[in-house]
């Protein structure tokens, strides 16, 4: 059976093992197939946004492929194996990947596996397998990346392997995001578009800045871990309900904004507490001039 769309990262606990569902969200538990997870971070947060944004939205939420890993790589090696062998059967129409342990082996499989169907999907990439597409060399392949200033510096340094290798004088601020942007084109380390999360949030087609978002702001949402993985499940969200690319980020990355005004949150406030309010900052953000 096709999947509409798949979801592929992992959560940190070995035993949660390989769990391959559709995703729904109860309150601050998202559940896929029989696992049970408290929405923190991470790929919890992001679906858990994805599916917040669906219900909005009108459409069905996505699939999920989660694995247990913490930190050794194990789990994300199951993942990259069931990806390799089950992706014809699967046939989704898109895929977004969030942290998997960065294994170019492992990469270059699934993204073979990925090239090899009858219909290529669209490939939206965060974090770990941000950084394997970006070393296997295969980054322009990619439709999406969502890089902080952190990531875009590794994206443009053409020389670093891996980002605790990132030169020095490359680490960013907001002000030089579009010249890293550029550099990391030219140098084929940057996907087709990249949705650059800062100060002033960017979205950038084959090097060049096409939309700038910068607000509002609300200074309490630097404190909260996880809004740049809602920002990245309210994207996929919108590619899933057919927007094309450049407003699909767009809408995400100024509707992650309004969450903080109508969440008002504080330094305490949690990820899940943000989740109730993507419809309206969803709607509000479609609407925006």
């Amino acid at each position: 059976m096709s999947a509409p769309w798949l979801v592929v990262g992992t959560v940190p606990e070995e035993s949660a093992g390989l769990m391959e569902g559709a995703c729904t969200l109860s309150g601050d538990t998202l559940r896929v197939g029989l696992l049970e997870l408290p929405v923190r971070r991470g790929t919890p947060a992001l679906l858990a946004a994805c599916c917040a944004a669906t219900v909005a939205l009108g459409i069905a939420p996505p699939q999920a492929l989660l694995a247990g890993d913490a930190g050794r790589g194990h789990g994300s090696g199951r993942a990259y194996a069931h990806l390799s062998a089950h992706l014809p059967q699967l046939a989704p129409r898109g895929l977004t990947f969030h942290y998997l342990f960065p294994d170019l082996a492992g990469h270059d499989r699934v993204f073979l596996a990925a090239q090899a169907l009858p219909r290529r999907p669209l490939l939206v990439a965060d974090a770990g397998f941000m950084y394997a597409a970006k070393m296997s060399g295969q980054a322009r392949e990619y439709d999406l990346f969502t890089p902080d200033a952190g990531e875009l510096a590794f994206l443009a340094d053409e020389m670093a392997p891996h980002p605790f290798y990132t030169r020095g004088f490359l680490l960013a601020e907001g002000e030089q995001a579009p010249a890293l942007a550029r550099r990391a084109w030219d140098s084929g380390g940057a996907a087709r578009t990249l949705l650059i999360k800062g100060e002033t949030d960017l979205v950038v087609h084959g090097g060049e800045v096409e939309r700038e978002i910068p607000g509002p702001r609300t200074p309490a949402m630097e404190a909260i871990g996880g809004t740049g993985d809602t920002l990245t499940g309210m994207v996929t969200a919108l590619l899933m309900a057919g927007r094309d690319m450049t407003s699909a980020c767009a809408t995400a990355a100024l509707a992650n904004r309004l969450l903080g005004q109508l969440a008002q949150p504080t330094p305490a406030t949690q990820v899940a507490e943000l989740m109730a309010h993507i419809p309206a900052a969803l709607a509000q953000a479609e609407h925006a001039p």
